[in-house]
């Protein structure tokens, strides 16, 4: 892959070898699937006359998450942003409304073409969820469709993945497509274990992309790499400004979480930290168009004594301001207390909620011990919370365990979760190699996709743990048997037996 930087007119434009950006129509509403399509040279063979035969091979379409940057025909400006696709699409339900201004509490930003956001209107639910539990299949739903089964129909494969599976799928549950509304550049893609495993990348915020156009570069280089989502972490100044300019040009849903800008308005101070700022913060970043929030509201007061025995104790940020506020005030988790609360705002955008790990383990000592047990027990009244408002759930999980307890921690999490998709960061499989973190974390990552991780996350940010995050994803692809998952290695394989080996390097990752 090539990407070319115009710097002095801030366009980005990549380049993949022997490909073609090709879209797919939608059959039930009026959608473009954007793909990449990867040609191949023919099949070269000399007969028992000495005369050359050619065989055509097929071309291999595979799943694409560059969005426009790929696309020869469009022009990208980072100042501008990009297609805001779904803003048709939510305005045809005809349940939203645009509001007149941003909430009095968000911060300004100076992102040349702001946006005014949108809403659902009063007694209107607009999240996927509800939709598919009132049997409407959404654009996004076709959508995500046609995105997973990547046009194996074409190469006379079956696949159970049609509009009305996905429909299926988020309706009970066990499926979400992270789609706020006011992202609507972001393309639909749907997270669950009967679909492909998903990888979210970290936004680099290091001191090499200390500016704002480093920083969006840095973005679409994880999209044109392969994340399907990115997580902003940052916990420093000018959170929100930061990342009206990456939501404005990202092709991939983004994932936050709140109580960072929460903190960073009380001056790091956790103590400081109430209700009251916290919900303007969440109400900040839905209306700027966040897809999905981690929140902590299964970390409880109780669990305190049951971290005594840790060799690692609290290790999750997260995990640690809500410890240091509940043992400050005396009182129990107001991400739990509020948490129908938290639900009622969300639903209002659709954003999903990421219920965050506080207690995951820090250690290979310290996995599946009681707190993290604990903290999977609360699940189940929240994803109940959560979904009694349609709003869309998934949780996370689980910190640095070892191979052999991989599948307890799954299996224990989808009994507690009711089938919600797990989100998992690695996990991590042995503490000795501190600086090769992406590959500990990789191992974990397949292991833990294979049994029912939806989507897994790079434990830090760069183009290596990118990679061996997607490896790990398509390792688990091919041991789930998902439709379509064999194409590219049959492919890949085929041509480096005939010593096709320009086919086999485009065909790579």
């Amino acid at each position: 892959m090539k990407i070319l930087v115009m710097k002095g007119k801030k366009k980005i434009r990549a380049y993949y070898p022997s490909s073609e950006k090709v879209y797919i129509k939608g059959d039930i509403n009026k959608i473009m699937v954007g793909m990449r399509k990867i040609k191949l040279s023919d099949t070269v063979t000399i007969d028992e006359d000495g005369m050359e035969i050619r065989k055509k091979n097929n071309p291999v379409v595979i799943y694409d998450t560059s969005g426009p940057y790929s696309d020869p025909k469009i022009t990208t400006e980072i100042e501008a942003g990009i297609s805001r696709i779904r803003e048709v699409w939510s305005a045809h339900r005809k349940d939203i409304l645009q509001q007149n201004s941003r909430s009095n509490h968000s911060t300004p930003i100076s992102f040349p073409l702001p946006q005014l956001p949108y809403r659902a209107k009063e007694g209107k639910n607009i999240t996927q969820m509800f939709y598919a539990k009132r049997r409407i299949i959404t654009p996004e739903m076709e959508y995500v469709a046609i995105r997973e089964n990547q046009q194996i129909e074409d190469l006379d494969l079956k696949s159970y993945i049609t509009p009305e599976f996905v429909r299926k799928e988020v309706a009970a549950g066990r499926a979400i497509i992270p789609a706020n509304i006011n992202h609507p550049e972001a393309e639909p893609m749907i997270i669950g274990k009967k679909f492909l495993v998903k990888i979210t990348s970290l936004i680099d915020y290091s001191q090499a992309s200390s500016t704002i156009e480093t920083k969006v570069e840095n973005v679409i280089e994880n999209c044109l790499w392969g994340s399907d989502t990115l997580m902003d972490i940052y916990t420093g100044s000018h959170i929100h400004e930061h990342r009206e300019w990456i939501i404005r040009n990202s092709p991939v849903p983004i994932g936050a979480v709140p109580i960072y800008q929460a903190l960073e308005k009380v001056n790091g101070q956790a103590e400081e930290l109430n209700w009251n700022i916290y919900r303007d913060t969440l109400i900040e970043q839905a209306e700027q168009g966040v897809d999905y929030v981690t929140i902590h509201a299964a970390m409880l007061r109780k669990q305190a004594d049951m971290l005594l025995p840790r060799l690692s104790g609290i290790v999750s940020m997260g995990g640690l301001i809500i410890a240091q506020w509940m043992s400050h005030h005396k009182k129990e988790n107001f991400l739990f207390t509020h948490f129908a609360e938290i639900c009622e705002i969300l639903k209002a955008y659709d954003v999903a909620i990421s219920i965050g790990d506080g207690l995951c383990s820090g250690s290979i000592y310290d996995a599946n011990d009681s707190a993290q047990y604990s903290e999977l027990r609360t699940l189940s009244k929240l994803i109940d919370t959560a979904w009694d408002q349609y709003v869309q759930v998934m949780t996370e999980g689980s910190g640095h365990t070892p191979m052999n307890k991989i599948p307890e921690y799954i299996k224990e999490q989808q009994y507690a979760a009711h089938g919600a998709p797990f989100y998992s960061f690695g996990p991590i499989t042995t503490d000795i190699t501190p600086a090769n973190d992406h590959i500990t974390s990789a191992i974990g990552a397949a292991l833990s996709a294979w049994h029912g991780s939806s989507m897994i996350g790079c434990i830090t940010p760069g183009r290596n743990h990118i990679l061996a995050n997607k490896i790990a994803a398509h390792a688990a692809d091919l041991a789930k048997g998902h439709p379509g998952a064999q194409v590219r290695d049959n492919a890949i394989s085929k041509a480096h037996f005939e010593s096709r080996f320009k086919d086999q390097n485009n065909l790579s990752l």
